[in-house]
């Protein structure tokens, strides 16, 4: 009886073994830049940040969750793959307002396109 529930117990700990050491679900993201008239927004700051999902760790190694990069000419900003779940975008850019969003991402390949408002006009009660 011992050995059969020992067999078992060895048969179970292999079936979960690939589940224990998959990687992460991970996504491509790219974030586009543009104003609302639609020119795009060269050299933003773009923040992106992972907030909370599946496990963020590869064999006990701590896999990179934030990125701090500037659009292209063309207003794109590459993201290298970061796992899937909520993660917060922030883009800042001289002479507009700064755009912040969570965003949830649950597929291999995303892009997030972002316009940028012109600042808004102080006000001042005196």
């Amino acid at each position: 009886m011992t050995r059969l529930l020992l067999a078992a117990l060895a048969v179970l700990c292999l079936a979960l073994a690939p589940s224990l050491r998959a990687d992460p679900p991970m996504t491509k993201l790219q974030i586009e830049v543009k104003t609302h008239a639609g020119k795009p927004v060269d050299r933003a700051a773009v923040v992106v940040r992972f907030i909370e999902g599946r496990s963020v760790a590869k064999f006990g190694k701590k896999i990179k969750t934030n990125w701090e990069l500037r659009t292209n000419q063309e207003g794109v900003a590459r993201i290298p793959p970061i796992p899937q779940g909520k993660i917060l975008i922030q883009v800042i850019a001289k002479g507009y307002q700064t755009f912040g969003e969570t965003v949830e991402v649950n597929e291999e390949a995303k892009t997030v396109q972002v316009k940028l408002n012109a600042p808004q006009q102080q006000y001042s009660a005196h």
